[in-house]
């Protein structure tokens, strides 16, 4: 049995619903739902969900079903625990501060940046220096983390700016005279 087609395991506590081809999950932390790829069905059976091609003679249907299959193992996951992204802010004078729905960011420009956060999305900055961005949709939260790290990416002579907390910038050599 090829992996692709092997069915995912409902754990308990979630409930998944589907009618045609949107599919809602719901879990203690919220509610996701999607519209299902036209070239795949679902079936929900015994505490499982299984994934089958319309068309067996596609050759990508095998690619459309792991990738429905994933994302909604991460919909089941976001619900139940939700999903997280650390940035750390290297530089001097570089601070975050986390208000509401927005991170206001000083990042060595001429002005502040401030960032609106989407709904479902919330931000702390337990330092000056670090941000955590939560939320239970793992592609929102994976986004908002790459916005704001994109107001000023890692710079390779100093490693200056916002990177992911567990990223390595690969340093490179100044100018020799």
């Amino acid at each position: 049995m090829s992996r692709v087609t092997k069915p995912v395991a409902i754990p308990s506590g979630i409930e998944i619903s589907q009618n045609g081809q949107e599919i809602s999950v719901k879990g203690s932390k919220g509610q996701l739902q999607m519209n299902l790829n036209s070239a795949v069905t679902m079936t929900l059976e015994d505490g499982n969900a299984s994934f089958a091609p319309v068309n067996t003679s596609d050759k990508n249907s095998d690619a459309i079903i792991g990738t429905m299959k994933s994302i909604v193992t991460n919909m089941m996951k976001g619900v139940s625990e939700g999903f997280e992204k650390k940035l750390t802010l290297i530089g001097v004078g570089y601070r975050a501060k986390a208000q509401g729905n927005k991170v206001d960011l000083s990042l060595g420009f001429s002005h502040p940046v401030e960032h609106e956060l989407p709904e479902g999305i919330t931000a702390e900055t337990p330092s000056q220096t670090e941000i955590i961005i939560r939320g239970i949709d793992k592609q929102k939260v994976g986004q908002v983390a790459a916005d704001i790290r994109a107001y000023r990416p890692p710079e390779p002579y100093k490693g200056k700016g916002v990177r992911y907390t567990d990223e390595y910038v690969v340093r490179k050599e100044a100018k020799k005279k």
